[in-house]
């Protein structure tokens, strides 16, 4: 017989990708780290995931068809006030799309490149909502 008396339900992260091996590979991740993970690989099925119910903190793709970048951190924000957005993008810095410094200033609480780095992801998610429930 078990006691889950200390038992917490998983912080629960939302990661938005239209890059199917990028987001099962950042999944797999948190996942393997204890965190709870939901997937939409875009922005108009993350609008849907978000009206499920808002996670703790979203980890979304900078460079996605539909509406995206700033613009997308801002909505989110503006719904969801308290909700944090990791921003990720491969084309930070590369004059396409939205900047680090444009998705910080929108309201992400980081700003990640491409490839994104495990532990990087694995600190920075930390940082933001602590620790994984186990």
């Amino acid at each position: 017989m078990s006691d889950n008396r200390d038992t917490k339900p998983a912080v629960e992260i939302l990661v938005i990708d239209d890059d199917a091996i990028m987001r099962d590979l950042m999944t797999d991740w948190l996942e393997a780290a204890g965190y709870a993970v939901r997937k939409a690989c875009n922005c108009t099925a993350a609008v849907a995931e978000l009206q499920r119910g808002a996670p703790a903190l979203v980890v979304s793709d900078m460079w996605m068809p539909g509406p995206c970048g700033a613009e997308a951190i801002h909505s989110i924000r503006e719904k969801h006030p308290g909700l944090r957005v990791i921003a990720v993008s491969g084309h930070f810095n590369s004059d396409q799309g939205c900047s680090a410094q444009e998705a910080l200033q929108a309201g992400a609480a980081r700003a990640l490149a491409k490839p994104v780095k495990r532990a990087e992801l694995l600190r920075a998610v930390a940082e933001l909502v602590g620790p994984a429930q186990t």
